[in-house]
């Protein structure tokens, strides 16, 4: 797997499970201060979209998570 394959299973699992926590009609609601971290997630994202850095990215590398896979031709 890739870091770009990586920053998009973290940032999945991050918004579904901040839902989870920070909806009222969900069964394991906490408190709606968790959809702060679905914002900030968000925010994140869009702001890799116009920059390409990412601070997950930069972690992933660092722990030898290839950057990408080459293709079949190459």
């Amino acid at each position: 797997m890739t870091v770009e394959r990586y920053i998009r299973i973290f940032a999945g699992t991050f918004i579904l499970l901040s839902l989870l926590l920070g909806v009222q009609g969900s069964p394991l609601f906490v408190s709606e201060w968790f959809l702060l971290l679905t914002a900030f997630v968000g925010a994140n994202l869009l702001q890799f979209g116009f920059t390409n850095f990412c601070p997950l990215g930069l972690i992933l590398k660092k722990l030898g998570v290839p950057e990408s896979k080459l293709s079949c031709g190459a």
